[in-house]
């Protein structure tokens, strides 16, 4: 496929931040610059779903002239667009209300919609390399219409040895509704089927489910959490072989995409979809397991902060420092506004555009999807950013998050025609943690406190175990649970938790006595969909590890590590996101952006550690 992310989501000077709050009480967002009611929305898909049609005719025709290839790559991208656009509108819709089963149902007719794009737009790859690269370089050289599309042209060249007959990518593309069907069976069983049961917690009666186990595992209470912990995994644990088996169908396939395809295991053809060296892979987890006594120390300071003699997985969760206040709308909108102060006026702007013509949904209601995303595939639009805003620190981290997403589209958008705009996950968490490490370092500086600094300094730590540690030993899980299927090891329960509980310990330094392990809680790995997505958490822990590095240089450099960083985001997805952030100056193939990482870490603890020793005195 020309586009690979019809279907990804991801997130000015006048009326105040304040003013948009407070009139706005329960802020929703606009969708009519999408589309003006569902009326037009159906008009719009009826028109696609007949234009389709036209990429069948040109079947054939690539080689004929240049003009004949600009007509059919332009045409791809016009219905690409328009797809898009139809659905970010059915899936915002649904969001904002899960109950609306009509909602539902035209979401999932879009996606349907997509997959008949995928099938008939099937033929351009092996078509464009039938003709060759000499000749398709000459038409595109010859064709100015063709300059848009040089890159993604150059691409799919790019796969040749990858690239099956047209008739194979025809089948191929079908197939997706049926390598798709592990995760759909996987959410399905979790969310909607599995009987979770009822617990006394706390003296309430709960039904411990995903959501009520996310909210007692980081109770202050230790017995609270130990009993939310060793229910929810004893349950989990009850139907292992049911979720293993959901694993392993998904593994294989993508093992059986990536054998098909001529890849050398599922890991290569992975990351060759944004060729990106397993170079990169390599150097994350080899350099976190060389600096796992970051790691190590950390927990070891939560245990002295939790007064805790014998810390166990359980006790990973709660916070070391209470908050010393809360966070409305209003304060938390100005602390990122304030933050963001150094990226300059024009880039400032931008967010504020957004929140005064309504790009967000900003408060949980009934109904509504939980957590928090940025949607910005409507190119002729603008981004959408999903909240669900209680007014708490976090909220006002994953906030400024979410906007560094929609930043980010917006940069590229204006920058890059359609073709390239969109950019890669590897380069989206740059964007949002980038604005994540300014936040943390301006509250840092508003700190009033010892103890709101504290609070600050635990957050700031806990952000990296989680996203960057935590998701590295999900890396190298997936890693191995892809190659034991490699090798013919069926993925059975019992392989899948001996696997995870050996990384959940090494991590976490159960034989060096920081932290306990229990075996029973080698099941977590049937609680984390990501294992469904194909080799993705990784980048989680590379871009926080770029983005640290970038918001060092930006905020104690000057005018070209500026632009560097702002060139990328503009750059959307005009080249290979491993070659952009290493023009921008940061090498994820090396161990120097993770080693920063782990020196930043121990920096924040030197300073912890200081300030306990002044309060213990």
């Amino acid at each position: 496929m020309l586009k690979k992310s019809l279907l990804c989501l991801a997130l000015l000077a006048g009326t105040s931040p304040l003013a948009y709050a407070a009139e706005n009480n329960q802020q929703n967002w606009d969708l009519t610059p999408l589309y003006s009611s569902w009326q037009q929305w159906d008009q719009q898909k009826a028109k696609l779903e007949a234009d389709l049609s036209q990429l069948d005719k040109r079947k054939g025709t690539l080689g004929r002239s240049p003009q004949d290839l600009a007509d059919t790559i332009s045409l791809y991208y016009q219905l690409s667009k328009r797809l898009s656009q139809l659905y970010v509108y059915a899936n915002l819709s649904a969001d904002t209300d899960l109950r609306d089963s009509d909602n539902g149902a035209k979401r999932q007719s879009i996606a349907m919609l997509a997959n008949r794009l995928s099938q008939s737009s099937a033929f351009i790859n092996p078509e464009l390399i039938a003709l060759g690269e000499a000749k398709v370089m000459a038409m595109v050289d010859a064709e100015p219409a063709l300059k848009p599309y040089r890159f993604p042209i150059e691409n799919i060249l790019r796969g040749k040895a990858h690239t099956l007959s047209s008739e194979a990518e025809q089948i191929m593309a079908a197939t997706g509704t049926l390598t798709s069907a592990p995760y759909s069976s996987y959410a399905t069983f979790t969310n909607a089927e599995l009987p979770w049961p009822e617990v006394e917690l706390d003296g309430e009666l709960v039904t411990l489910n995903q959501a009520t186990y996310a909210k007692y595992r980081s109770h202050q209470d230790r017995d609270v959490r130990k009993k939310a912990f060793d229910n929810f995994f004893g349950t989990l644990s009850q139907y292992r072989r049911t979720i293993a088996s959901m694993l392993d169908a998904n593994v294989k396939a993508d093992v059986f995409n990536a054998q098909s395809r001529h890849y050398d295991s599922a890991l290569e053809s992975a990351l060759a979809e944004d060729n990106i060296p397993v170079s990169v892979y390599d150097a994350l987890v080899d350099t976190t397991n060389a600096n796992l006594d970051t790691l190590h120390r950390y927990l070891k300071l939560r245990a002295r902060m939790l007064e805790l003699d014998d810390q166990s997985y359980f006790d990973i969760y709660p916070a070391v420092v209470s908050a010393t206040k809360t966070y409305p709308i209003d304060t938390g909108i100005d602390m990122m506004l304030a933050s963001l102060a150094p990226m300059g006026d024009s880039y400032v702007s931008k967010i504020e555009q957004g929140l005064k013509q309504r790009w967000m949904d900003t408060y949980p209601k009934l109904g509504k999807r939980s957590g928090a995303y940025m949607s910005g595939s409507a190119y002729d639009v603008h981004p959408y950013v999903l909240m669900n805003y209680n007014g708490n620190y976090t909220d006002v981290s994953t906030l400024t998050h979410e906007w560094g997403h929609a930043t980010h589209s917006v940069y590229a958008n204006e920058a890059q025609p359609y073709a390239t705009a969109a950019y890669a996950t590897f380069t989206a968490e740059i964007a949002s943690t980038f604005q994540e490490h300014l936040l943390t370092d301006y509250a840092l500086k508003q700190a009033e406190t010892d103890e709101e600094r504290l609070y600050y300094l635990g957050q700031t730590l806990e952000k990296f175990r989680q996203t960057f540690f935590r998701q590295t030993m999900f890396a190298e899980f997936e890693r191995s649970i892809h190659e034991a299927v490699e090798k013919g090891q069926p993925l059975s329960d019992t392989l899948a938790s001996e696997l995870f509980l050996d990384l959940q310990r090494r991590y976490h330094g159960h034989d060096q006595g920081v932290m306990t392990i229990d075996e029973a809680y080698g099941i977590e790995w049937a609680y984390v969909p990501h294992f469904y997505y194909n080799f993705y958490v990784y980048q989680y822990a590379t871009s926080i590890a770029a983005s640290a590095a970038f918001a060092d240089e930006v905020l104690g450099g000057g005018q070209a590590e500026y632009d560097r960083y702002l060139n990328l985001l503009k750059a959307g997805g005009s080249d290979y996101p491993y070659q952009l952030v290493k023009k921008a100056g940061v090498d994820l193939a090396t161990a120097a952006p993770y080693e920063a990482i782990f020196k930043r870490m121990n920096r924040l603890m030197d300073e912890m550690e200081a300030i306990l020793n002044k309060m213990e005195k």
